[in-house]
């Protein structure tokens, strides 16, 4: 005899994509000849940006030898990239952020030098 899981009798009745769809179509249908740039699912629609093709092989690349492996990244994210993120994407908009660093060291970050930093308003 068969049996039911019940844990399917918990899943929602919908799919996330499909809601996703869903509103994309009702915010179309409001807002006629808007763009939209698709966020949520992705955009298959278009190629990859050459940057992100040239970033991705050095990552590979890095991630293939003993001396340049180097695992998961920080929790928080790397120093330097949150430090470009708020340059380039914060500071333009008069949105001023400073990276604080945090008296927790993970094993890992201890390691290589890295130390975990959180956003915090300045």
């Amino acid at each position: 005899m068969a049996l039911l899981n019940e844990h399917f009798l918990k899943l929602k009745g919908s799919y996330l994509f499909s809601d996703i769809a869903k509103k994309v179509k009702a915010y179309q249908v409001t807002h006629p000849g808007e763009p939209i740039i698709r966020l949520g699912i992705g955009d298959v629609t278009r190629p990859l940006p050459q940057a992100s093709i040239e970033a991705m092989h050095r990552a590979v690349d890095e991630m293939a030898s003993s001396a340049t492996f180097h695992g998961y990244g920080p929790e928080q994210g790397y120093d330097f990239l949150i430090e470009t993120i708020i340059k380039h994407d914060f500071a333009p908009r008069g949105i001023q952020l400073s990276p604080l660093r945090s008296i927790h060291q993970r094993r890992g970050e201890e390691r290589h030098g890295q130390y975990r930093r959180t956003l915090a308003l300045g």
